[in-house]
């Protein structure tokens, strides 16, 4: 049969079906519309019951008598020796982490070393490990007795353990992680293309840092730092290994909440741990809120 003969022949001409318009998912494959209010729901009420809920009792028993609580705290001359030693050493190891936070970072991304997946490994050691291992680790490496640098470093008369430096180590070892992950992916996602032509134009290390990596990184680094704060006001384990717990002298704020707690001094403990949340949280707010809407 001839093709003239196939076209001659009266036989019903089917369109061809409409094809679905691009970037227009089929409707089966759309979650339905309670499933996603489900998801939602357990979402929130998960966050509720495991932050909001128990951080919201802690206030309630703060404020349960009014202001008396915080007052009688802060008239607690351990109780405010305990706040100013955890300010002093929150400030220090966040000035250290800032520091070689942002420095690690660089290196992280712009270099490319043997090992720099060890490193990195290792920079995530104290997020996995308990804080009590990380004091008793420092305990073992700064001891006078058979310490590896304890002994060298007691005759030379610096004390690391039960004093501030030991409290500012742990300190700084469990938070730092939180600074480098919050610069390292901003560096990766900006990339070296500005860097490089501002080295081509002649530029100095430090210029092009100042003046092109450091604007485009300010977020992440006041976040970490924001995260780093409040991480370190509120270290509990490795610095109850290393600090000593002594009244007045190596007591922090948290610690100063275990001891009035076991002491049946409740209202003061409640009021010491508010006092820590909210700073924490407040920080946390307010860098929230002024961090313009392209950097979230």
């Amino acid at each position: 049969m001839t093709d003239a003969a196939v076209l001659d022949r009266d036989e019903p001409f089917s369109a061809p079906s409409p094809t679905p318009e691009l970037g227009r998912r089929p409707s089966r494959n759309r979650s339905p519309r309670a499933v996603r209010y489900v998801f939602r729901f357990l979402v929130v009420g998960y966050l509720f019951m495991v932050v909001a809920w128990p951080v919201s009792l802690v206030a309630k028993q703060t404020f349960a008598h009014g202001l008396s609580s915080i007052r009688t705290a802060l008239d607690d001359r351990l109780v405010t020796s305990a706040l100013r030693l955890t300010a002093y050493v929150s400030v220090v190891a966040v000035i250290i982490n800032l520091v070689f936070g942002v420095g690690m970072s660089l290196i992280l991304v712009r270099r490319r070393f043997p090992g720099r997946r060890i490193l990195s490994a290792l920079i995530d050691l104290p997020l996995s490990v308990s804080p009590v291992v990380v004091g008793l680790a420092l305990v073992l490496t700064y001891n006078r007795r058979d310490g590896f640098f304890g002994k060298t470093l007691e005759a030379h008369g610096y004390k690391i353990l039960f004093a501030n430096p030991g409290i500012i180590m742990a300190t700084v070892f469990v938070s730092l992680p939180l600074m480098i992950r919050e610069i390292v992916p901003v560096l990766e996602e900006i990339g070296t293309d500005q860097e490089q032509a501002a080295r081509s134009l002649g530029a100095s290390p430090m210029q092009t840092f100042r003046r092109i990596t450091l604007p485009s990184i300010k977020w992440a680094v006041v976040y970490g730092v924001v995260l780093s704060l409040a991480r370190a006001l509120g270290e509990f384990g490795a610095v109850k290994i290393v600090a000593g717990n002594v009244a007045g002298k190596t007591q922090t704020a948290t610690l100063i909440v275990e001891q009035t707690y076991q002491d049946f001094h409740q209202d003061t403990a409640y009021a010491t741990s508010f006092m820590l949340a909210f700073v924490a949280v407040a920080c946390i707010v307010v860098v929230t809120i002024i961090r313009p809407k392209e950097h979230v």
